[in-house]
């Protein structure tokens, strides 16, 4: 700064003598040298620099680590007495059997990353992430029990008053949404999303508590090795809700049963 204002001893003068005030840029900085004012009277010398350089936002902005807290439930539109006969449960299992408790079946979605791609000045934009979503479903019976090769599900009456009896789902998820976002520029903004997300089931398990006794038995159970929902989440300012809705059952055979999450959703945008 020294070395510019020892540089800048010529200002420049209109056709009455009277001195004007440098202006020099370097990028977007703005730097401005007074030496007399509109008088000719002498001043001290003033610089002043400023800025004017304005952030563009970027077309690309990454969010990582992002989480949702929901309920998980299902849609059952299941044939009881097609499902015993073709041997997939046993007697006694049918619709109150497995109705799940609302309260304690969660859906807990971990998004390693979410990408906003521009589109049309920000207000119109692409997203897409991947992540693992994680669905845990409580019978309201907690004599439910599950057996493999071949699935089957029947009633197991050891398991009366069982602390903790659930059916485990999880996927990596990878979703693509059109996003439109009313507030531009703002971190916290309105807008909302939709799209379509696929998932692959990568583990599922039946958990069972009982008398402080823990066992989980791992299989796929018949259920559907891909899941593809419609999804889309509303941002209302610091608030941000999420809901999807599988395309079709969740299970090959027995079951006609089609899930769905809503929930809060804990993100940056």
């Amino acid at each position: 700064m020294i070395a510019l204002s020892g540089a800048m001893t010529c200002l420049a003068q209109d056709s009455t003598g009277r001195a004007k005030a440098d202006t020099i840029r370097v990028g977007g900085m703005i730097i401005i040298k007074n030496g007399k004012d509109d008088d000719g009277n002498k001043k001290d010398r003033n610089i002043t620099i400023s800025n004017h350089h304005k952030r563009k936002s970027s077309n690309i902005s990454t969010n990582w680590w992002i989480v949702d807290l929901g309920f998980a439930n299902v849609n059952d539109k299941t044939n009881y007495a097609a499902a015993q006969s073709g041997g997939f449960i046993t007697s006694g299992v049918g619709k109150d059997q497995l109705n799940l408790r609302t309260s304690k079946s969660v859906n807990v979605n971990i998004w390693l990353f979410m990408q906003k791609l521009n589109m049309i000045k920000h207000a119109v934009n692409l997203k897409y992430g991947l992540g693992l979503e994680l669905n845990n479903y409580r019978f309201e019976d907690e004599r439910i029990r599950f057996a493999k090769n071949p699935t089957t599900i029947s009633i197991d009456p050891t398991l009366d008053g069982a602390d903790k009896n659930k059916l485990a789902a999880d996927y990596v998820t990878v979703p693509l949404m059109l996003n439109f976002n009313f507030t531009p520029g703002r971190e916290k903004g309105f807008g909302f999303s939709a799209g379509l997300s696929a998932g692959y089931l990568y583990d599922a398990r039946q958990k069972i508590k009982n008398n402080g006794d823990k066992k989980k038995l791992h299989d796929d159970f018949d259920l559907e090795k891909w899941k593809l929902s419609y999804i889309g989440e509303l941002n209302l300012g610091p608030v941000r809700l999420y809901g999807s809705l599988a395309m079709k059952n969740m299970w090959q055979k027995g079951l006609d049963q089609t899930p769905y999450n809503v929930g809060i959703r804990f993100s940056h945008w």
